[in-house]
């Protein structure tokens, strides 16, 4: 909550920061966030790398903390030195932006954040999750969903960080607005570094992208073999898998029938004395990761045109409310960036309502522990945000015209008598969408990637934020640049003679086709097949019995978005 909570002071109000006190004009400042976002998403993936393969879910996080906590006190520094800043310019004509040099430092902080966010991202809500029970057979029983609370507690964070550190940076200073946070991010290091004998902490398997790749050469080095009838006849070793299938063995599938050929041992390849060349032969389960990926990716590519969608909103939007009237008494002015708590307070009460009323409502219906499933609970998402961006549209259509019923059409500086409060119910709307777009995006990773692939499955969430935003930027680029001079519709400075409601439209658009492209994808998406491991009581049960030491976790019935595995406690048969 810490991290979140110094991210957030970081980020929320930057755009201000950018425009009022290092005067760049509204377009590059939009790209210069949106940039580095893009790159604070796609580091995950090397963090990811780095936790999967070596050094654990815990030394990753405690590196990238330590990296992003550089990353603050240098954009810290820079508030408080006078010399990192261009004049100032109240007027918002004719200013002189920022140097060279100034740019640099500014550059340098968004770099060590960016990396520091590759060590954090990816394994934070993995790590949490490894200290619980999250088997399939303990959660039917639970009255939680971890994915929820998680999701409930960073929106806290948000929530304090969109108020108290905003206001902050807006009427007592930017070198405290950014010192808090930066303060916060060394509190949220030292509170999890001493924390570390209380955790959890499963050992990397290896490196999951060379176990791919390993599958990949094997099947194409075989390609010219005929895959077996009998999928028993295809080569599997528990032992070897022993350290990547801790809580079960995925089964073998009919999908991608092509990979199967790595799986085919021939004379000379596998014996009991010596572990096989994994370049040339791999095992089931390692053939069913790199399906299970697959299986993955058109689900998760549907994310990427939603972030694209909303990747310049924010800052649009802190662009348009400084024209509004923010008054509310006589002295005291709601924060332009602190609009966002309206999506963070309705994103909050809307988790609490879904844990507690719509869950219990729709498992009724459905006999679905989680009421609905993660992809019925992401299309829902889809649909609720593509009226995010119609609101804004009309919205601004609004706004316009009282500008120019009053002629301030002309006078970028000027306070449109129009209530800041018309921007709230786009804010609203898209914290219901983030009800059950962020949270089913996550738990679909989690549980459908494998095991010994979570926190690169993870990452995966941040690098399809990452690549919506370099869209986004090159969206935004094409938009100011091909729209002409006279009325472009994304100006420089005065936003008043802009069309940004059409932007919002065009963005709309994008998002019905998404929508369209996604319920294609959930339709046919198949869950993943897994062998549960038990624990020893269940095993002396089942053998007393005489039964399998299995359970085959079947995901054609409802339940199946919800092959959740177990921690480490538990041994594979």
């Amino acid at each position: 909550m810490c991290d979140r909570f110094a991210t957030t002071g970081f980020n929320a109000n930057m755009m201000t920061y950018l425009t009022q006190e290092l005067n760049m004009p509204l377009a590059p400042a939009s790209n210069t966030l949106t940039n580095f976002s893009g790159t604070a998403s796609l580091t995950p993936l090397i963090g990811a790398l780095m936790a999967d393969s070596f050094a654990g879910r815990f030394w990753t996080i405690t590196f990238g903390s330590i990296i992003y906590e550089l990353g603050l006190i240098s954009i810290t520094l820079s508030a408080i030195l006078p010399s990192l800043r261009p004049p100032p310019c109240p007027t918002q004509q004719n200013c002189q932006e920022a140097s060279s040099l100034q740019l640099s430092v500014l550059y340098v902080s968004l770099l060590l954040t960016s990396l520091g966010s590759g060590g954090i991202r990816p394994c934070v809500v993995t790590f949490a999750a490894d200290q619980f029970d999250m088997k399939k057979s303990t959660l039917a029983s639970q009255k939680w969903n971890f994915f929820n609370w998680y999701y409930f507690c960073m929106g806290m964070a948000t929530l304090i960080a969109s108020t108290v550190v905003v206001y902050i940076q807006d009427d007592v200073g930017w070198s405290w607005g950014f010192g808090i946070p930066a303060i916060a991010m060394a509190l949220s290091i030292l509170a999890f570094i001493f924390g570390s004998v209380l955790y959890v902490k499963l050992k990397p398997g290896g490196s999951p992208f060379t176990r791919l790749a390993q599958v990949i050469a094997s099947a194409f080095k075989k390609r010219k073999q005929l895959v077996p009838e009998d999928s028993k006849l295809l080569y599997q070793n528990r032992e070897l898998d022993a350290a990547i299938s801790v809580n079960g063995t995925l089964l073998h599938t009919h999908q991608f029938k092509w990979f199967d050929k790595a799986a085919i041992i021939r004379e000379g390849e596998a014996t009991n004395s010596n572990p096989p060349n994994l370049w040339r032969l791999a095992t089931v389960h390692r053939v069913e990761e790199l399906k299970s990926i697959i299986r993955m990716l058109p689900i998760w590519s549907a994310g990427i045109l939603l972030v694209t969608a909303s990747s310049h909103q924010q800052s649009f939007t802190i662009q348009q409310a400084r024209t509004m009237d923010r008054h509310l008494s006589h002295s005291f002015q709601i924060p332009p960036a602190s609009l966002s708590i309206f999506g963070t307070i309705t994103m909050l009460t809307g988790l609490v309502l879904y844990e507690r009323l719509f869950v219990p409502l729709a498992r009724r219906f459905t006999k679905n522990p989680s009421g609905i499933t993660c992809l019925q609970r992401m299309g829902i998402g889809f649909t609720i945000n593509i009226f995010t961006t119609l609101v804004s549209s009309f919205v601004e259509i609004k706004r316009k015209d009282v500008a120019a019923h009053h002629n301030l059409l002309d006078d970028p500086k000027a306070i449109v008598p129009i209530s800041v409060f018309w921007l709230v119910p786009q804010f609203c709307i898209h914290g219901v969408a983030e009800v059950f777009i962020s949270v089913g995006h996550l738990e679909f990773l989690y549980d459908q990637s494998p095991e010994s692939m979570r926190s690169s499955a993870a990452a995966l969430y941040w690098v399809a934020i990452s690549i919506g935003n370099y869209i986004g930027t090159l969206m935004v680029t094409l938009v100011h640049k091909y729209t002409g001079k006279e009325h472009n519709w994304l100006p420089d400075r005065n936003l008043n003679r802009g069309r940004l409601e059409y932007y919002y439209l065009l963005v709309s658009g994008i998002q019905v086709i998404n929508l369209i492209y996604y319920v294609l994808c959930a339709w046919y998406y198949t869950y993943k097949p897994l062998e549960e491991a038990i624990s020893k009581e269940e095993e002396e049960e089942d053998v007393d019995h005489h039964e399998i030491p299995f359970k085959r976790l079947d995901v054609t019935n409802g339940f199946g978005d919800h092959v959740e595995l177990a921690r480490n406690d538990h041994q594979t048969v």
